[in-house]
């Protein structure tokens, strides 16, 4: 794994596919945020109300990207693979059965495309934020999860 650090945050990522990275554009991000993840989550990162409780059909609603949700719990390339795979093909993946209403966009972005995302979305925390999850990105290639 390699580290890059973007916009007061380190980035994971394998470094099979350095050659692949481009400049991180959080203004591509926040455009295809608004195109590809804002129906769900919110235009303004809220979420969907009440996303810790389970609906009627078993999934918890999303959750809000802003410094309210749990997103920046996670470092960097579960937030990466989570979203390229879907949350119960990542899931499916650690031998844990959660069904996750979580789609994966794989097959509509391309691996920069949801790297501009997560990076708009990681500019909208505060500094003391960012430096946590920076933080557990940092811990999470040290420890080869994701």
């Amino acid at each position: 794994m390699l580290m890059v650090a973007s916009g007061g945050a380190w980035l994971a990522f394998d470094q099979d596919k350095v050659s692949e990275l481009a400049e991180i554009d959080i203004a591509d991000g926040r455009m295809l945020y608004s195109e590809n993840c804002a129906a769900c989550h919110g235009a303004d990162l809220s979420g969907q109300p009440d996303w810790r409780t389970p609906g009627v059909d078993g999934r918890l609603p999303a959750p809000p990207h802003d410094d309210s949700g749990h997103t920046w719990h996670h470092g960097d390339g579960i937030l990466f693979r989570y979203t390229k795979l879907g949350g119960k093909a990542l899931m499916a993946e650690k031998g844990v059965d959660f069904d996750s209403g979580m789609p994966g966009f794989g097959d509509r972005l391309s691996d920069q495309q949801i790297r501009n995302i997560l990076a708009y979305i990681r500019s909208t925390w505060p500094e003391r934020i960012r430096q946590v999850q920076a933080g557990r990105s940092k811990s999470e290639m040290e420890n080869g999860e994701d």
